[in-house]
């Protein structure tokens, strides 16, 4: 049985969208390849650099707990942040930006109570303390790591690489 590809990344991290668009590109090629997803923050509060993902990771859990496409999802946060620019740090425009794919009620509310702020916490720590990620987008598959070269990210070659061993 393949081993299942752990996936790091960031909704607003350029690099995070270039591989993801080219993870998506590749998938149908191997149909069976489980694909866990950890989203984290690579600046994460206090830190200021650019809009913080935390609402839209946050975001990404309920999605996931309620059924949501998660590809759509996250198609959906990384059009927020490099096509529309949307202000991802305001629960009321990121909930009406999902509207269609979500209970906006719901996850506004999920939002707002921090109803997940502790997968938020324990998926930044996975990431940072426990896999080795220095840079996102990271990759792990049983023992193997491909980790992104910061600035420069992955390419399509290496993903497809790391699919095929």
């Amino acid at each position: 049985m393949k081993n299942e590809l752990h996936i790091f990344f960031d909704y607003i991290c350029p690099y995070c969208l270039r591989a993801h668009n080219y993870l998506k590109e590749l998938m149908p090629e191997y149909p069976d390849q489980t694909i866990v997803w950890h989203p984290c923050e690579s600046h994460p509060r206090p830190e200021r650099f650019g809009p913080h993902s935390d609402l839209c990771i946050q975001g990404y859990f309920y999605a996931l707990e309620h059924g949501v496409d998660i590809l759509e999802y996250h198609d959906r946060m990384y059009q927020a942040v490099f096509k529309d620019h949307v202000n991802i740090e305001d629960i009321d425009v990121l909930g009406d930006y999902v509207s269609d794919l979500v209970d906006v009620a719901k996850f506004k509310s999920s939002l707002e109570q921090g109803t997940y702020l502790e997968k938020l916490k324990e998926s930044n720590e996975l990431a940072f303390e426990h896999s080795g990620v220095w840079a996102v987008p990271a990759y792990r598959m049983g023992d193997l790591k491909l980790d992104a070269v910061e600035n420069v990210g992955v390419t399509k070659e290496q993903i497809q690489h790391l699919l095929y061993i």
